[in-house]
């Protein structure tokens, strides 16, 4: 058995976790908040046997694709503190990271 976290951005979350428990997988949600933007995000758990594995990765590859996005950032010259002007950068979001994770014991209580 594994244990398979997918960590992905918040705005396919939903859209993951029911085309998971669509195909019978059962899926835990937890939401976390980290990277580059600091955004809000879904660390998925999703208890799976050895051979589902792949199946998981490409219902989580169908899903979870990267989009470009647009954010501001404040620019930081000495001269311009204070002055409220920011950059905007288009960077990359969204896909997913997944761990797999053996498990070496598994109990519902």
């Amino acid at each position: 058995m594994k244990l398979m976290m997918a960590v992905v951005q918040k705005d396919d979350a939903s859209m993951l976790s029911s085309a998971l428990i669509e195909k019978g997988f059962s899926v835990t949600k937890l939401s976390t908040t980290g990277g580059f933007l600091t955004t809000g995000n879904t660390t998925l758990l999703i208890g799976v046997d050895d051979d589902k594995v792949e199946k998981v990765k490409e219902i989580i590859k169908s899903i979870c694709r990267t989009r470009e996005q647009i954010i501001s950032t404040p620019m930081s010259y000495s001269y311009l503190e204070g002055s409220g002007v920011s950059c905007d950068v288009n960077v990359k979001v969204g896909g997913a990271t997944v761990f797999v994770l053996n498990v070496e014991e598994f109990e519902k209580l």
